[in-house]
């Protein structure tokens, strides 16, 4: 088992920025490549980053290239997503998640999920 809490979300001002955390417990953290997601009210969960266990690969959403950056600690098994230049748009529940697999923006994929932390850009 893995157990995932994030933590940073808030309220924001279009333009600005928030650093969301991800900390890992129970089994090697290292084993496992670390998603984050995204939920708007009344839309389905979609991917927004991945980084592979090495932290040596990262893919992002077209949505979010070029503003946002996934990066990893595995000394604090944590993993971030700095988000930077927020939109309205990018208001949403945000999940970190754990999947075994290598690479993969599926997220029946991933094995653990965490609760979830609310972003809110106002614009």
């Amino acid at each position: 088992q893995v157990q995932l809490v994030e933590s940073g979300g808030g309220l924001v001002q279009a333009g600005g920025s928030l650093r969301l955390s991800c900390a890992a417990s129970g089994r090697t953290f290292t084993s496992y490549t670390m998603g984050w997601f995204r939920q708007a009210p009344g839309k389905e969960r979609e991917f927004v980053a991945f980084i592979t266990w090495r932290g040596g690969s990262t893919v992002y959403a077209d949505s979010v290239k070029g503003r946002f950056t996934i990066s990893r600690d595995n000394a604090k098994n944590t993993v971030y997503l700095q988000m930077n230049s927020l939109k309205s748009e990018d208001t949403a529940v945000y999940y970190c998640a754990a999947t075994r697999y290598s690479s993969t923006r599926y997220p029946p994929d991933y094995d653990y999920w965490g609760q979830g932390t609310q972003v809110t850009v106002s614009s």
